[in-house]
């Protein structure tokens, strides 16, 4: 049953990602093909993230309210409008409104089920079965590759049709990975059950558990109402977006340079066949590329941790943040495809590196309160780098080109990465604010 749950969440993220190479990595390729400038191409794109920062919350309340559903219910009834959106891509003409208001659905959509795969793995633990996160979005990784693979192969002999084809095939096997993740779910819960219930004296421990619960509420309540300046300062307890920045003024100067550092990133991931085609590729090229890309982040992400024992979270970050800066300076030198291919290998060295030190260095130096907010603030980042890239290099692209756009890729990302080099050792832990700082100070007295 364990190697069946962990299989079917893997394979969520698997079809997942494979959608989003449809989507999102060839959202320019079919968009181009259907007459919009890259201006248009830009705002779509902005539009749709825009969107999706609106309906995460949204969606994330809905499914934390309704228990009868639940977050995979959820997902399955958003993955069937997916479905729906797709068919536009077969019916509308080429830049009219119905086919950007279609574009814009079916990527904010998609971009509002990222977080909601992620939260997932604390729902299927509810089964009793550990599930390997780590493995799971590896998985995605993994397939992303393949299928970027051979999607660049199909659309250059097929056809760009064959992405809206494609689209709604990988879909329908998300929607099969959910439905069967769920029963495996089920099983696997009802299966705990019967054994808790099973056991010698079930009923009696049943009772004795709710009743020794009950009190315990009971008493906890009290407790928590004698001390109510102790509630803003639980360490686990969220604080506000204004005095996490008052708190942590050079952590915010950091994900200030994040928003530097992401726009190579964000413009590789929007803008790749301009940049390919700009040096003579095709589209064929251009999934080869999003291929080697993908599969680079793979062996650092799984080795990540051995690199943490050895190596700081500052200097890993530092590293990385160079990176970053190499990857987009040897496109925009590039005379060829072979040069584009070669610097993706900094993929090993740049966002494989820099995504997962992040998370662990806001770990390490904040309480865990302030964490949410920094993970979060991190995320709002490059969520903020997206909108301003889709928006600012559509518009270079269409006014000076796709050299001009690597070249401001380069310079902004540089000033990120100085930025980050010259701030992260720097910031040193903070968690005297709340409860593990206060412990710290009685036992130091």
């Amino acid at each position: 049953m364990s190697k069946q749950l962990n299989f079917w969440y893997g394979s969520i993220f698997g079809t997942y990602w494979m959608i989003y190479a449809v989507v999102s990595s060839f959202a320019s390729v079919f968009l181009l093909a259907r007459g919009y400038s890259n201006s248009g191409i830009g705002v779509t794109l902005a539009v749709a993230n825009i969107l999706a920062v609106i309906l995460q919350p949204l969606t994330a309340n809905l499914a934390d309210q309704s228990a009868r559903i639940g977050a995979i219910g959820i997902s399955a009834l958003m993955t069937v409008m997916m479905m729906i959106f797709t068919l536009g891509m077969f019916f509308f003409g080429g830049g009219s409104a119905a086919l950007s208001v279609t574009f814009i659905l079916l990527i904010a959509w998609h971009t509002v089920l990222q977080p909601m795969f992620n939260s997932l793995t604390f729902k299927l633990e509810e089964s009793g079965i550990p599930v390997n996160f780590g493995v799971a979005r590896s998985v995605g990784s993994l397939a992303y590759s393949i299928l970027c693979a051979v999607l660049g192969t199909i659309v250059e002999h097929l056809g760009i049709m064959s992405l809206p084809v494609t689209a709604e095939i990988t879909c329908a096997m998300l929607l099969v990975s959910l439905l069967l993740t769920k029963r495996t779910f089920d099983r696997a819960k009802a299966q705990k059950d019967m054994q808790r219930l099973a056991g010698p004296g079930s009923d009696l421990k049943a009772g004795a558990a709710a009743v020794a619960e009950a009190a315990g509420a009971e008493a906890a309540a009290p407790a928590e109402k004698a001390d109510p300046a102790q509630g803003t300062d639980d360490p686990a307890e969220p604080i506000s977006l204004m005095e996490f920045i008052r708190r942590n003024k050079l952590f915010f100067v950091l994900n200030l340079g994040v928003v530097g550092l992401f726009f190579s990133n964000a413009t590789l991931n929007n803008y790749m066949i301009q940049i390919v085609t700009d040096v003579g590729g095709t589209s064929e090229d251009m999934g080869r590329i999003l291929a080697v890309m993908a599969f680079l982040e793979i062996p650092t992400m799984v080795f990540f941790s051995r690199l943490k024992r050895r190596f700081s979270c500052q200097l890993l970050l530092k590293a990385a943040s160079v990176g970053f800066l190499v990857k987009i300076g040897l496109c925009w030198l590039a005379g060829s495809v072979g040069m584009i291919f070669a610097a993706q290998f900094f993929q090993l060295v740049s966002f494989a590196l820099f995504l997962p030190g992040m998370v662990y260095f806001t770990g390490e130096n904040m309480s865990p309160g302030e964490a949410v907010r920094g993970q979060a603030l991190f995320t709002t980042m490059i969520t903020v780098t997206t909108i301003f890239s889709s928006l600012l290099g559509g518009w270079i692209l269409d006014v000076s080109g796709a050299k001009t756009l690597t070249l401001i890729a380069t310079l902004a990302t540089a000033a990120g990465a100085v930025v980050i080099i010259a701030v992260v050792d720097r910031i040193k832990p903070n968690r005297g604010n709340g409860t593990m700082g206060r412990v710290a100070t009685k036992k130091g007295e």
